[in-house]
């Protein structure tokens, strides 16, 4: 299902699927509920405070074990929720050419819709 135009399809979740958020150091860790996922992030619902989402990048742990997990980064937030943006090998070296050329040419590197 498309919604809020986006390119990646989204799956809603129908039930309630509790999730974890967690420093890239594992200082701190947040229970959060997952309310819709995609190939490229998703949006959470975050329990406590959302300062600890801050950060340049962090986990979100999939399931109770850790051993599925996904590192993003924060997108958006809108009271107790957020989006995030799944970091991958080729979007980060995406995001380091664009710097490079937009350090080159004096330009601001663009974000496309995710």
């Amino acid at each position: 299902m498309r919604f809020d135009n986006r390119n990646a399809m989204r799956v809603r979740m129908d039930h309630r699927h509790t999730v974890n958020l967690m420093g890239i150091d594992g200082t701190w860790k947040r229970s959060c509920v997952l309310l819709d996922v995609s190939e490229t992030g998703a949006k959470i619902e975050v329990e406590g405070t959302l300062e600890v989402l801050q950060s340049k990048e962090f986990f979100l742990l999939l399931s109770s074990t850790g051993l599925a997990f996904r590192r993003c980064e924060l997108v958006w937030i809108d009271g107790t929720m957020a989006g995030v943006h799944f970091i991958t090998a080729a979007t980060k070296r995406a995001k380091a050419v664009a710097g490079q050329l937009s350090a080159l040419t004096g330009s601001r590197p663009t974000q496309g819709n995710k």
